[in-house]
């Protein structure tokens, strides 16, 4: 099986391709010009492995929660490729592939969404397959939802951004973070080729967005109370 893969939801722009369990990725550090250089990426990585997009068997795509606009450039190139090619899609929650790339069992993913919010979800792999403990939700880290147990894994940037409140949430449960984790293709790829085998592949038209929030800024009076 050959799974083309896309995550745009940070500063980051990542694309790999998953064929029968060995994955090539590459990334690069773009800001806000995902739209400049993800075809080109994608076009680089099938010419480099001697491949059309007509020879994959699906396409997987980080469809969030994340940057509105990065999301928003996954779904849209998802879905031109995949009508082009009469291809399958497989989207991704950010948050599980932050789980799926820390090579833990027991993960609490958690993304700085602004506003002095966080994107969450714990998910813990059982028989081989991750389980969302924490259902994928937008709130305060001082609110972050509860977790049973202890040797959980914090990933993502929440834990860069609210650290401290985050260790005070789940004091005693946490046995280590990486804040600079972002969700990447390598792993989007591996999650999306795990959907496809179980025949749980989307129509084109299906590949949408996870935002999760609809307000995106603060207004100025909202921002003077926040000081």
């Amino acid at each position: 099986m050959r799974v083309l893969a896309l995550e745009t939801s940070t500063e980051y722009c990542s694309v790999a391709l998953w064929q029968d369990g060995a994955v090539t990725e590459h990334c690069e550090l773009v800001g806000q010009k995902h739209s400049e250089r993800l075809i080109a990426m994608l076009d680089d990585l099938l010419q480099a492995a001697g491949y059309k997009l007509q020879a994959m068997d699906g396409i997987a795509f980080g469809m969030g929660p994340g940057s509105f606009t990065g999301v928003r450039i996954a779904c849209g190139v998802t879905q031109g490729l995949a009508f082009g090619a009469g291809l399958p899609v497989a989207g991704i929650c950010t948050l599980q592939a932050l789980a799926e790339a820390s090579g833990k069992e027991k993960v609490i993913a958690a993304l700085d969404a602004r506003m002095g919010e966080i994107y969450h979800a714990a998910y813990e792999k059982r028989d081989g397959v991750w389980v969302a403990v924490s259902e994928p939700r937008l709130c305060k880290p001082e609110d972050a939802p509860q977790v049973l147990g202890k040797e959980w894994f914090g990933a993502g940037s929440g834990f860069a951004m609210h650290g401290e409140i985050l260790s005070e949430r789940y004091a005693g449960q946490l046995h280590g973070a990486d804040g600079a984790a972002v969700p990447q293709a390598a792993a989007i790829a591996a999650l999306g080729a795990a959907q496809f085998a179980q025949g749980r592949g989307k129509d084109a038209a299906e590949a949408l967005p996870l935002y999760l929030r609809d307000k995106v800024a603060l207004k100025t009076a909202e921002r003077e109370c926040a000081r």
